[in-house]
């Protein structure tokens, strides 16, 4: 099996997260099937009521332990104006496309490295799951099923090749905020919902001063990172603010309580409505609440992928499916072709060369954890 034309086929067909993944399903259960794996679906409706589904893929014994091989299906939206986004172009020893380096070039190559070796004596899982990038929500079903029980796993996601044995935790949060309309020539008959959040703002930079304060040396940036990406509010200058809304994350270091964030965000939240004397309400909806992942340095699944991949395990502050593979007992470890610098974006790529030696990798990966 070519990765190459594999990853074609894959970039081909739109898996945007909005979208069901059922028809990416449908070809990687054709290409795993004809490899002699047996396969089972795992389905459910999203909260858009749409159509998502997990591929579990096993061939060899039907028992815990051995390989799993686990990436995600869905990718990010994409421009409309990107013209190659579904056409898998090839260029200066590139291809190109809409998931090309996340992650379905990891796919490819692991159905490649799985069409180069033989069943072993310990199982071989492979697991394609849905909507990694909206919340890890198809490993977080597979982890609740509580069926699959690999001893290695190695995590797809554009590393460029280089091990990945830890990263940050993502927690986030929707925070609303309700004043009381009034005119904006006569301030004093309501309480401005954009003021309120302007206040509330000033906390956060404390406390993300405050999360600085316990560091992790291994991780660049070294502390526990915030960011408010979206915020809205208001219906007219002319008229008093009576809601407001901003989504706040952080990404929590290991061993840190993801919840710290959040319980110093709602004390700052309690003294705003306490200072506003009832005309101003918050509240604050979880989104997410994932802890980092780690595994240890010397862990053989970490030193397998250091010594044929020629580079060093590192940690990375972007979250992926290791906490979730992790809670299905494996020792786990991230690693694909690849660039995540050049993925959510226009031209996003993948080098064919990598996607290749990835294929070796894994099959490599195979033969020693499935025997």
């Amino acid at each position: 099996m070519d990765p190459v034309a594999t990853l074609k086929a894959l970039v081909a067909v739109d898996s945007t997260s909005t979208r069901s993944n059922g028809p990416i399903i449908d070809l990687l259960e054709k290409e795993a099937k004809g490899l002699g794996f047996e396969t089972r679906r795992m389905k459910w409706k999203d909260e858009a009521r749409v159509d998502k589904y997990n591929l579990v893929c096993r061939r060899g014994p039907d028992q815990p332990g051995g390989l799993a091989l686990v990436g995600h299906t869905d990718c990010v939206p994409f421009d409309a104006d990107w013209k190659e986004a579904l056409a898998g172009a090839e260029r200066d020893g590139r291809l190109y496309g809409r998931g090309a380096a996340d992650t379905k070039g990891f796919l490819a190559a692991a159905l490649a490295a799985a069409a180069r070796t033989q069943p072993g004596t310990h199982p071989l899982t492979i697991l394609f799951t849905a909507d990694e990038e909206v919340g890890c929500l198809g490993a977080k079903q597979i982890v609740a099923e509580g069926r699959i029980h690999p001893r290695h796993a190695i995590v797809g996601e554009p590393t460029s090749l280089v091990p990945i044995r830890a990263h940050k935790g993502y927690c986030a949060v929707e925070v609303q905020v309700h004043g009381l309309e009034g005119h904006s020539a006569y301030p004093d008959v309501g309480a401005s919902a954009i003021h309120a959040v302007g206040k509330l703002f000033a906390d956060l930079e404390k406390i993300g001063e405050m999360l600085k304060e316990e560091k992790d040396r291994s991780f660049n940036p070294q502390w526990t990172t915030w960011n408010v990406g979206v915020i809205g509010g208001g219906k007219a200058r002319n008229i008093i603010a009576g809601e407001c809304r901003f989504s706040y994350e952080w990404r929590p270091l290991p061993g840190q309580d993801p919840r710290k964030a959040l319980r110093l965000l709602e004390d700052a939240a309690r003294r705003l409505v306490e200072a506003n004397a009832g005309k101003i309400n918050v509240s604050i909806a979880p989104l997410r609440t994932d802890a980092a992942a780690v595994t240890h340095p010397e862990a053989e699944i970490v030193k397998f992928l250091e010594e044929h991949s020629g580079h060093k395990a590192k940690t990375v502050p972007f979250g992926t499916e290791l906490p979730e593979v992790v809670g299905m007992g494996a020792e786990a470890c991230v690693f694909g072709p690849g660039d995540i610098k050049q993925a959510h974006r226009i031209g996003e790529y993948v080098e064919t060369e990598e996607l290749e030696k990835a294929a070796a990798i894994l099959e490599k990966a195979i033969v020693k954890f499935c025997g």
